[in-house]
């Protein structure tokens, strides 16, 4: 009997449900950015803040997201969409895969910041409550790219080896059947990166910013050594792959503002739109205001008691 020393391909990544095709692609994207919103919600009421606040972020910083990590592909891509034979057109069909995770987090900021300001919250709060969800979310969202058979690494016969259609090879590895499985790796990471970044931020509860950008650090990292693996044809800058070198240099910017940020202060989780948000407390008012409201009560009550005593006496209605 044959062992399978290798993780099998999935046959198909879209199945037809009527008129309607459901893409194992887009399933991945819905469903990390659902948990990333469950997470996210339950980091920030955790520390006070709002219920449905990073719901009504998500409203936001999803569409800038998409729209956001499609502009990368294509502008770093664009010989995939503009070259003499293509399509310009497929640009937009972005439920065939092609979206760069470094345009969705520059998106994602920019729709959550517009998101904050609107709702009255802090950037930072919201900045560090939704970071290790956003790990998790690229983490099941690199299972579209196992059934895309896509962005895979170089031949191997590991045990885990990942096995790739013929139709699915790069021209010059047609000879080979099993290659790395890259986007297992970056899973493994982003999970492994999201456990240790809520154990740092509980350890020595870091700002937001400090957060988020801790977060930037752990995935680059992963990013750097997974990404240098792949075989899929991409533009190389010297010796290293575009997404290589970005990640060197985002690590490098994120690390300095993680530095910057050193000796922050707690974030505010508070809500300017929340309507009771403004009204002082009992406990919150002070000795003269407690004063002045027992004044105010006592001279309303004597002036009820003169109206009272000057009016005549009436029967009681039957």
């Amino acid at each position: 009997m044959d062992i399978v020393t290798y993780i099998p391909s999935p046959e198909t990544g879209v199945w037809e449900i009527g008129p309607f095709p459901l893409r194992a692609y887009a399933l991945g994207i819905i469903l990390g950015a659902l948990l990333a919103i469950w997470i996210g919600e339950r980091r920030f009421q955790a520390r006070g803040g709002r219920e449905g606040v990073i719901a009504d972020v998500a409203i936001w910083a999803i569409p800038f997201g998409i729209v956001g990590a499609r502009m990368y592909h294509v502008a770093t891509d664009p010989q995939l969409y503009f070259a003499e034979g293509r399509e310009p057109i497929r640009a937009l069909f972005i439920w065939e895969g092609g979206l760069g995770i470094w345009g969705a987090v520059a998106g994602g900021a920019l729709g959550a910041y517009i998101a904050a300001r609107r709702l009255g919250v802090s950037f930072s709060a919201i900045a560090g409550a939704i970071a290790p969800g956003l790990l998790v979310a690229q983490a099941v969202g690199r299972i579209g790219n196992y059934f895309n058979q896509e962005l895979f690494g170089g031949p191997t016969t590991l045990p885990w080896a990942l096995e790739i259609d013929p139709a699915n090879r790069p021209v010059d590895y047609v000879q080979f059947a099993t290659f790395h499985p890259t986007f297992l790796y970056e899973l493994l990471w982003n999970l492994a990166a999201a456990a240790v970044l809520i154990w740092l931020d509980r350890r020595y509860r870091f700002s937001g910013y400090r957060v988020f950008w801790l977060y930037v650090m752990l995935y680059t990292a992963g990013r750097f050594w997974i990404e240098q693996l792949r075989i899929d044809d991409v533009n190389e800058i010297g010796p290293w792959r575009l997404n290589v070198w970005t990640s060197v240099i985002v690590f490098a910017v994120a690390a300095f503002l993680f530095w910057l940020g050193r000796g922050a202060g707690p974030d505010d989780y508070s809500s300017n739109d929340d309507p009771t948000a403004d009204e002082p407390t009992t406990e919150e008012l002070t000795t003269d205001e407690k004063s002045g409201a027992r004044d105010r009560d006592a001279d309303q009550a004597e002036g009820t008691s003169d109206v009272e005593a000057d009016e005549p006496s009436r029967p009681d209605a039957t």
